[in-house]
C-alpha cells in the first residue's frame, strides 16, 4: 500500500477548478507526502499534460482524482432558479456532461499512476479492476458507512473519509435535498464509524485538518493518513486566486451551499450564498450556468459573488511553500503523539 511507503502521512486533496497544479502535486510528493492532480473539469488531453509535468519533476508517487459521472437533472427543476439569477448576473448554458470520463479512464489505464481516487460516486467494479491490473491503487471518497461498504464491494483499496468540516464539494454518492435534514458526519465521527463498518480497510481522513496535532488525532483514531486541501490553498505552488487567498485569512464563517454549482459544497459565507439558501440540486448544470457569473466576479474583485471554497479551519492556513508545510505538519504530528504518550504515562 502506497500509504505504508510515504515518509509523511500527508495526502494532498485534489482541488479542481484552479487550486490544484502540477507544481503543488510535485512539491507535496517530493516532500514525502502524496500529491494529487485534480482531473475534474479538465479534458483528458490536459490531464495527460499535467501528469507528464509531474513525472518530469519528481520520481515520487502521486495520484489523480476523477469525478464519477452522475445523471442529468430535468430542466424544470432548476429553470426558475436560473431565471432569477439571470435578472442580475450573466449566465452560461446549464449543460450536463460526464467530465470526459471514458477518455480519462483510458488515459490512466494506458499511463498508470500510483493512485486514482474517485469523488461523487463509486466506479463500477470493472473500472476498478482495469486500474488495479495496471498497477494503480483505487481510492474512493465516502461520507458514510453505506457508501464505504459499496466502495469496498467494488474493489476499492482505500477509503477517503470526508467529514463535514471539509472545504469544497461534498463527495456524497447522491446529492439529495431530502438528506439535508441530517447532519453530515464530522471527520472524527466518520473515521470511527468506518473503522467499525469496514474493519481492516485503510482509511484516509479528510476535513478540518489544519495542524499537525489534528493529523495526529485522526491517526490515533484509526486513519492511515490525513488528506488536507484548504491548508495548501495559500501555498505559492497552488493556483488559488489572490482574492481567494486574502479571504482565507479572515474570520468569515463557512456554510454548505448549492448556490454556485447545484451540489452541496462548503465555502466562505458571502452575499451570494446568503441570498440563495434554497438553490436546487442540479449538478453540473448549475455549475456550468454560473461560470460567467463567477468569472465576472473574479475579474471585478468581488468576493461576494464568487465561490470561495474553504474548510472550517481556513484561518489556520499559511503562505508557505508546500514542501515546508508537509514537513512542518509531519513534525507537529510527531510532537503531538509524543506529548500525548508522555502525558498518559505520567498519568498512571
Amino acid at each position: 500500500m502506497i500509504l505504508d511507503d510515504l515518509q509523511a502521512p500527508i495526502v494532498l486533496a485534489p482541488m479542481a477548478g484552479g487550486p490544484s497544479t502540477p507544481a503543488l502535486a510535485t512539491a507535496v510528493s517530493a516532500a514525502g507526502g502524496l500529491g494529487f492532480l485534480a482531473a475534474g473539469y479538465l479534458p483528458a488531453a490536459t490531464v495527460a499534460e499535467q501528469i507528464a509535468a509531474v513525472r518530469g519533476s519528481t520520481a515520487a508517487p502521486f495520484g489523480v482524482n476523477l469525478f464519477v459521472p452522475g445523471i442529468s437533472t430535468p430542466p424544470d427543476r432548476f429553470a426558475g432558479y436560473l431565471t432569477e439569477l439571470g435578472r442580475e448576473f450573466p449566465l452560461g448554458e446549464p449543460r450536463f456532461d460526464d467530465d470526459d470520463w471514458d477518455a480519462k479512464l483510458e488515459l490512466l489505464v494506458a499511463e498508470p499512476v500510483a493512485v486514482v481516487s474517485f469523488t461523487f460516486g463509486c466506479p463500477d467494479p470493472a473500472a476498478v479492476a482495469r486500474l488495479r491490473a495496471a498497477g494503480t491503487e483505487c481510492w474512493v471518497t465516502v461520507t458514510g458507512a453505506a457508501e464505504a461498504r459499496q466502495a469496498r464491494e467494488a474493489g476499492a483499496d482505500v477509503l477517503i473519509a470526508q467529514g463535514a468540516e471539509a472545504g469544497g464539494h461534498r463527495a456524497t454518492f447522491a446529492d439529495r435535498p431530502a438528506d439535508d435534514v441530517c447532519d453530515p458526519l464530522s471527520t472524527l465521527a466518520l473515521v470511527q464509524l468506518l473503522t467499525a463498518a469496514v474493519p481492516g480497510t485503510p482509511i484516509v481522513a479528510a476535513g478540518g485538518l489544519g495542524t499537525g496535532a489534528a493529523v495526529a488525532g485522526v491517526l490515533v483514531a484509526g486513519a492511515h493518513g490525513a488528506q488536507l486541501g484548504t491548508a495548501f490553498l495559500r501555498c505559492p505552488e497552488a493556483g488559488t486566486s489572490p482574492m481567494h487567498r486574502a479571504a482565507l485569512t479572515t474570520p468569515t464563517p463557512t456554510a454548505l451551499t448549492r448556490a454556485f454549482s447545484g451540489r452541496r459544497a462548503r465555502g466562505l459565507l458571502n452575499r451570494f450564498v446568503a441570498e440563495h439558501p434554497d438553490a436546487p440540486a442540479a449538478y453540473p448544470e448549475i455549475h456550468y450556468a454560473t461560470g460567467p457569473l463567477r468569472q465576472r466576479a473574479r475579474a471585478e474583485g468581488d468576493p461576494d459573488a464568487v465561490n470561495l471554497w474553504a474548510g472550517q479551519v481556513h484561518e489556520l492556513t499559511a503562505a508557505e511553500p508546500a514542501g515546508e508545510l508537509v514537513r512542518r505538519l509531519t513534525a507537529e504530528a510527531d510532537d503531538a503523539l509524543r506529548l500525548a504518550i508522555s502525558r498518559r504515562i505520567q498519568g498512571y
